[in-house]
C-alpha cells in the first residue's frame, strides 16, 4: 500500500480530524489563560486602567473563543464526513 492511499484512508481522516480539534481545544485554552494572565498582571500595574484592560480582556479572548470554536466544528465535520 503506498503512502497516498494510506493517507487518503477513512480511518486516518477520523484521527486527522479528532486530533485537529482536540489541538484547537487545547490551543485556546492555553490562548485564554495567556490573556487572562496579562490582565491581571496589567491591571496589578495600573489598578486605573482596569476597566479599559478587563473590556479588552474579553474582547479578545471572544476572538479567541471563536475561532477555536470554528477549528473544533471543523474538526468535527472531518470525523463525520469521511
Amino acid at each position: 500500500m503506498s503512502v497516498i492511499n494510506t493517507l487518503l484512508d477513512a480511518s486516518m481522516s477520523h484521527l486527522g480530524g479528532a486530533i485537529g480539534a482536540g489541538l484547537a481545544a487545547i490551543g485556546a485554552g492555553i490562548g485564554i489563560g495567556q490573556i487572562g494572565k496579562g490582565a491581571v498582571e496589567s491591571i496589578a500595574r495600573q489598578p486605573e486602567a482596569s476597566n479599559d484592560i478587563r473590556a479588552n480582556m474579553i474582547l479578545t479572548a471572544a476572538f479567541v473563543e471563536g475561532v477555536a470554536l470554528f477549528a473544533v466544528i471543523a474538526g468535527i465535520l472531518a470525523v463525520l464526513k469521511a
